[in-house]
């Protein structure tokens, strides 16, 4: 599971000469700075922060000619209980106040955001990713915290969220940057279940839109968050079209029922979760057998589960794709790669799922098997010391804040021309 350093990174010793005494002196023991030992921890947090924003700039900077512009990257992420610090009457939400059981603070909240920062930037190898995927977030405020607070602020990320029905108040939500991705349509579809009116859970989040190479239209879209009528008339990828291939995606973001209950009693949940799912993709293979479609979620089964493989109907052989068929891109490729450790097992629940057009050979935009993976930065575990091994880095042990991450970690899928 784990990478070393120098993996996560990118090669950090190839970078440009400026950058390269900062990120040497964060490799260098205390005892070799005698005249800041008493400040070497705050010296190494500031030379952390220093070096994303350098690493940031420099990603930005490339340009179109570098090679990795070719790449469409999109992440997902369950960033575990991003909730604001007050008190909302309409959610269970009480323990994540500055009076509440977790003490949930201003200061803590910016802190989870950074990491979240950090961690989504890690993901993507120091190239921003054009969408990511989330759950688990409380509202569009916090949201709005980590595409304006932190250094994705400079790609002016647009924001597609509402608040669903899920009794503990977390959504799900899509980022996009209006230079990779221009907004066609957006969509949040509720999931209710027929043989128990009293349940709630997320909405299934959709968004159609045209995929494309780095260009301009970021420096034209509206500063900060956006919307669908925030991009009314927007027209800054119209200049890309002879320069740039571009594609129609559909994405839809999930969160799952959870397995809370036990597995087989909980299961019906999800199997309902994914007819609905079924019932939306199928709609648009009978308009476009070859639509180029991506879900991403964190669905709390496995690749081979009843919900996913029967349910959705998400194939495995991916050889010989075809199309108006789904496929589970995560099964073969992330064999020994796990997202989500509960009681010393390690489970896969974060999965990208795509349809056959994105398989095939045809020109467009296209991914392959090799090309999804789980992000395990030495930065996101911590020895697990009940289950022995490695687990993901927290923001909780039960009710003892320490400041980490997440209980999941975060997927990475890339497309390409």
């Amino acid at each position: 599971m784990l990478k070393t350093v120098k993996e996560s990174v990118g090669s950090v010793w190839q970078l440009p000469a400026r950058v390269l005494p900062v990120v040497r002196l964060l490799y260098l023991p205390a005892r070799a700075l005698p005249a800041v030992r008493l400040f070497y921890l705050p010296v190494r947090i500031f030379l952390v922060a220093l070096l994303l924003q350098s690493l940031l700039i420099i990603s930005s900077a490339a340009g179109t000619g570098n090679e990795q512009d070719s790449l469409f990257r999109i992440i997902f992420y369950n960033v575990e209980n991003l909730f604001d610090t007050a008190n909302d009457p309409l959610r269970n939400d009480d323990d994540f106040t500055p009076d509440g059981a977790r003490r949930w603070t201003v200061f803590r909240l910016q802190n989870k955001i950074n990491n979240l920062y950090r961690a989504i930037v890690a993901a993507g190898d120091w190239h921003v990713p054009a969408i990511i995927g989330l759950c688990e977030v409380e509202n569009r405020y916090v949201l709005e915290m980590l595409v304006n607070r932190t250094g994705l602020g400079r790609y002016r990320y647009g924001i597609v969220h509402r608040n669903s029905a899920d009794r503990r108040g977390i959504d799900v939500a899509i980022l996009y940057r209006p230079d990779r991705f221009e907004l066609l349509a957006e969509r949040f579809i509720p999931v209710s279940f027929p043989f128990d009116t009293v349940a709630t859970t997320r909405d299934i989040v959709y968004i159609k839109g045209v995929a494309s190479l780095s260009g301009p239209a970021a420096s034209e879209a509206s500063a900060g968050s956006a919307d669908t009528a925030g991009l009314a008339g927007y027209s800054g990828l119209a200049g890309l079209a002879d320069v740039a291939p571009a594609d129609t995606l559909h994405l839809f973001a999930n969160h799952w029922p959870s397995r809370w209950g036990g597995v087989a009693e909980s299961s019906r949940y999800r199997n309902y979760a994914a007819l609905v799912l079924r019932s939306l993709t199928d709609s648009i293979f009978s308009a476009d057998p070859d639509a180029r479609i991506v879900i991403m979620g964190d669905f709390n089964d496995e690749p081979g589960d009843a919900s996913l493989k029967n349910y959705l109907g998400a194939g495995f052989d991916y050889r010989e794709p075809e199309a108006g068929r789904l496929y589970n891109i995560s099964h073969e490729n992330m064999r020994g790669q796990r997202s989500y450790k509960f009681r010393g097992e390690w489970f896969l629940f974060d999965q990208f799922i795509v349809s056959g057009a994105l398989l095939g050979s045809a020109g467009g935009l296209r991914t392959s098997y090799g090309s999804v993976s789980v992000f395990a930065g030495e930065f996101l575990l911590v020895p697990d010391d009940t289950w022995f091994g490695y687990k993901p880095f927290r923001s909780y042990e039960g009710f003892r804040y320490t400041g980490g991450f997440s209980d999941h970690l975060p997927v990475v899928l890339d497309l390409f021309w």
